[in-house]
């Protein structure tokens, strides 16, 4: 005979040399797969995939399906060499819209929000000018206030 009995936040089972000799009776959860990826296990691309970051959808998003497809399916070597124009049309609709997608000025930016292109610019006026005058140079202060040299 199968007694439970609570105590506290414990449960006591006390079970009989009976209770063991037929079958558990215990009903598992089951626990359902993980929600699949970027790629189902069919081969699809998964649209709804949290990893495509809403780009699937909006305003560019037949050109994004259109260009990520191609990619995907390409057989060519390299692969994705054959999607050039799909790729074309979703930058230039993603161009379209800077405050949705991003402008492309923001990746040419560092951590501390410092334009890229200035900087490699000093750093190439520098370089012609060691170059021609044999001079020491020194880049432009990092974040910290230091003075790095070449």
């Amino acid at each position: 005979m199968l007694l439970n009995s609570a105590a506290g936040k414990d449960t006591v089972i006390f079970v009989e040399k009976d209770d063991h000799q037929k079958p558990a009776e215990v009903k598992f959860e089951v626990v359902e797969a993980e929600e699949p990826g970027l790629i189902l296990p069919s081969g699809e691309i998964n649209w709804a995939c949290p990893c495509l970051g809403g780009m699937a959808t909006g305003p560019c998003g037949y050109d994004f399906r259109e260009a990520f497809s191609c990619f995907h399916y390409s057989t060519e070597d390299p692969k994705g060499s054959d999607c050039y124009e799909q790729f074309k049309k979703m930058q230039q609709c993603m161009s379209a819209y800077p405050d949705l997608y991003g402008d492309d000025d923001d990746d040419k930016k560092d951590d501390n929000g410092d334009n890229l292109d200035d900087a490699f610019e000093q750093l190439d006026a520098a370089e012609t000018k060691d170059n021609k005058g044999g001079e020491t140079l020194e880049t432009p202060e990092t974040s910290e206030g230091e003075k790095v040299k070449l």
